[in-house]
């Protein structure tokens, strides 16, 4: 999920009003008054897109436009410390070149940033699931380490499980498929009961699911969206176990991380089946004022849910 959805509750979909209409010209015009050596690219288009609508420019880099108020905050978030954290990732991540001033033409800020390869997961599909694991958990054990006191905090996540419980009720009862109820209930319930996270706030990407990860040659091949990036329980990471690996990757994926004790699975596996509800609860939403939905979304998430319920690491 991005920047404006919430795992505590809200309903999904809400603030996603494009205030403005972000075209082609208008991207192109910024770039000219702003930076110049820049505004003769090829300018395309991306589909998909939450908070920000993205344009490619040239084969590397891409603008990030904000929809909406809120999304321009996220985004100076991401340029702030995206380039502390790039050079120790292992799998490439977007990282801003230029920053975009509020002008008269668009009056909030923007992005330039490089371009990750790949196809996101939410279209594509892993092949390689222990590779992927292996992948994945190299990319969180050099993400996991000590935040610094200024490192942002979250407002909607990285909390224990048991503050997302209203969060949790409201997606259950929305989309929770029929004859899972109680086996859902029952890891969530579980993850309640587990354990707080006792060590320091970690850097935590916040929002690993099908979209914001990249494929390439039936693997991960990058990170993407880092707007939800905060410094907390790295247990919201790991529950990528099942959202974003395939069937049968979570206990590699655990084996090769090697530093989850027991009550971070388990809250772990609480919140994958939350961010699982999410996405199908957006799936089931239909475009809820996002430009083309989310129509994979759904499937997505029940897939992950799915995993949740069989691929039991402990």
């Amino acid at each position: 999920m991005t920047e404006s959805e919430t795992e505590s509750g809200a309903e999904p979909g809400a603030e996603t009003e494009i205030e403005i209409e972000i075209t082609a010209d208008l991207v192109r015009d910024l770039l000219r008054e702003q930076h110049p050596d820049l505004a003769g690219r090829a300018v395309r288009e991306v589909a998909g897109g939450w908070g920000n609508q993205m344009w490619r420019l040239g084969d590397d880099l891409a603008v990030r436009m904000p929809r909406r108020g809120s999304a321009a905050d996220l985004l100076r978030k991401e340029c702030r410390w995206l380039p502390v954290l790039a050079p120790r990732l292992p799998l490439p991540v977007p990282e801003p070149v230029r920053t975009g001033e509020p002008s008269a033409r668009f009056p909030k800020p923007w992005a330039v940033m490089t371009w990750v390869p790949g196809e996101p997961l939410d279209r594509a599909s892993i092949s390689r699931g222990d590779h992927a694991a292996e992948t994945l958990a190299d990319f969180l054990t050099a993400l996991h380490v000590a935040a610094p006191d200024d490192a942002p905090a979250s407002e909607d996540r990285g909390g224990h499980p048991k503050n997302c419980t209203e969060g949790f009720d409201h997606f259950f009862h929305a989309v929770v498929p029929d004859g899972l109820a109680d086996d859902v209930r029952a890891v969530w319930d579980d993850a309640v009961a587990a354990p707080e996270w006792e060590g320091p706030p970690l850097w935590v990407h916040g929002d690993l699911h099908p979209a914001n990860v990249v494929v390439s040659d039936g693997t991960l091949a990058g990170v993407i969206d880092f707007d939800s990036v905060f410094a907390g329980d790295p247990a919201w990471d790991l529950a990528a176990a099942w959202v974003v690996l395939p069937d049968g990757a979570a206990a590699p994926f655990f084996d090769a991380y090697g530093q989850a004790d027991e009550g971070t699975i388990r809250r772990a596996r609480g919140l994958a089946a939350l961010k699982s509800l999410l996405l199908m609860l957006i799936g089931q939403n239909g475009d809820r004022g996002l430009p083309g939905g989310k129509p994979a979304w759904g499937p997505a998430g029940r897939a992950a849910l799915d995993r949740v319920l069989r691929d039991r690491v402990r």
